[in-house]
């Protein structure tokens, strides 16, 4: 029974953190409430985000709706903030990361609603001052603590006025970059418990193409009103964590 749940769980967090991030609302209390070790449910999601994230991007890469030209660049970027984040995560007491999550997402919520940028642009990614810092900075984030990674990507491409599916695309290769070297990490380390990781893997990749469907269809002019609703429940869950 507990495959069957972690396969559910699996589609619908990915479902959610294909369309606005925040995956691991869903994923990481249930799995934690089901008793798993907090390292084999933090390495299950990267191991699951690693696999379902590629089969997202790799899906919109064949309808043409990104290029490689255009995205490969992201990876060592993504990657090089993962690595620097989880170094620097070693070095940091618990409560200094809460509040490094609380501040970026209130910035993120709060730019979401200056200007105009609704994700129905058509700029192409480029190598700028705002993309390499922001990506970096993202990875970062990511290798430091996690929730809200995927979040903030997409309001990093909207605000470079990139178009909502497209941004998906972009966002679902940096997830793929910055889960890669930890799940690596958590497998080497003997944390994964493969029969329950592999039920969620399953759910997630279930989860991905429903997701990145979906996506195709959403209209622009609702994206920014589900980011916003993700960021205040990726907020809320960050403090209740933090009190309780």
């Amino acid at each position: 029974m507990e495959f069957v749940l972690l396969y559910l769980i699996g589609i619908c967090a990915t479902t959610l953190g294909t369309l606005a991030g925040g995956g691991g609302l869903i994923s990481l209390p249930v799995m934690l409430l089901m008793g798993m070790p907090v390292h084999s449910a933090i390495g299950a999601n990267k191991v699951s985000n690693t696999i379902s994230s590629f089969s997202s991007f790799y899906h919109l890469y064949k309808k043409k709706e990104i290029s490689l030209k255009e995205s490969l660049w992201m990876i060592p970027v993504s990657l090089g903030g993962g690595i620097t984040g989880g170094f620097i995560a070693s070095r940091l007491s618990g409560d200094k990361m809460y509040i490094l999550a609380i501040i970026l997402l209130i910035f993120a919520f709060i730019t979401s609603f200056k200007g105009k940028k609704h994700f129905s642009g058509t700029e192409p990614l480029r190598m700028n001052r705002v993309s390499i810092p922001g990506l970096f900075g993202i990875g970062m984030y990511d290798g430091l603590f996690g929730p809200g990674q995927g979040t903030l990507m997409l309001y990093l491409f909207g605000y470079m006025n990139i178009a909502y599916i497209r941004a998906v695309a972009l966002a679902r290769l940096a997830t793929f970059s910055s889960c890669f070297g930890a799940a690596i990490t958590y497998i080497a380390a003997g944390k994964i418990l493969w029969p329950m990781t592999l039920a969620l893997l399953l759910g997630s990749l279930t989860g991905a193409q429903i997701g990145v469907r979906m996506a195709e269809r959403l209209k622009p002019k609702y994206v920014q009103p589900l980011l916003r609703m993700v960021t205040v429940a990726l907020m809320i869950q960050i403090l209740a964590e933090k009190v309780f």
